[in-house]
């Protein structure tokens, strides 16, 4: 693995983080952050997807800005624009695709992540094969997504209410869309992030951990063979 330090992005001034694994190459997934900003655990993910086979790319959405507690949270999403948040990660999904050479790729979102790794599942002509959800649900029709999506979600979290979740869920039944939902029993929100001392859960953390790999690959390979066959 050789994890890289956060480049400059062009156009823009968006920093991104990007893992890749030994041999140099591999599918591509855009990591998108918490509302904790880019922290070290979003680096220490990033290099794991590298571990895997993976190269991982991490645009830090509030410029070197991090959060420890909720409040200066709240204050740093506050700050954010939706105009701008939207450029900034379709012009890091579209680094990442230069950087594979590769037209599709898969997105790993976490709370605030997850919902814009679902916002951008759900574009017109998005590049997107492959959605990990951690802790989000996001009102949208899919239809015309051509991703395949994975969530994994807390058995009790004050931040994701339960009606949301069923609608996503009937939302991609009805488009049609192969999805995935995984609830941990006994777990709240940011179970899967190890600096979250008051939730992070490790056994239920690894189980999730397992079923992202597996997904991402199963279901990114699977679009790299459908499109050389094209």
């Amino acid at each position: 693995m050789s994890p890289q330090n956060p480049q400059p992005a062009t156009p823009g001034s968006e920093n991104y983080y990007v893992a890749r694994p030994q041999s140099g190459q591999g599918r591509g997934v855009l990591v998108l952050h918490a509302w904790w900003g880019f922290n070290q655990f979003c680096r220490t993910f990033c290099d794991r997807l590298a571990q895997e086979g993976f190269v991982a790319l991490a645009p830090d959405l509030y410029h070197g800005a991090t959060a420890a507690t909720i409040e200066e949270a709240k204050k740093l999403r506050g700050k954010l624009k939706q105009e701008t948040v939207a450029a900034e990660i379709t012009r890091a999904a579209e680094h990442l695709r230069a950087i594979c050479g590769a037209g599709q790729i898969g997105v790993v979102g976490f709370s605030l992540g997850g919902y814009l790794a679902l916002w951008l599942a759900d574009q017109q002509a998005s590049p997107v094969a492959a959605t990990v959800v951690f802790y989000a649900s996001r009102n949208g029709d899919y239809i015309a997504s051509p991703s395949a999506f994975q969530f994994h979600l807390a058995e009790t979290d004050d931040y994701v209410a339960a009606s949301g979740v069923k609608k996503m869920q009937k939302s991609l039944q009805t488009a049609g869309k192969e999805a995935e939902f995984y609830t941990y029993a006994g777990t709240t929100h940011w179970f899967f992030e190890s600096d979250r001392a008051d939730a992070y859960d490790a056994p239920a953390a690894e189980l999730a951990w397992r079923r992202t790999i597996e997904f991402l690959h199963k279901t990114l390979n699977r679009m790299m063979c459908q499109q050389s066959e094209i």
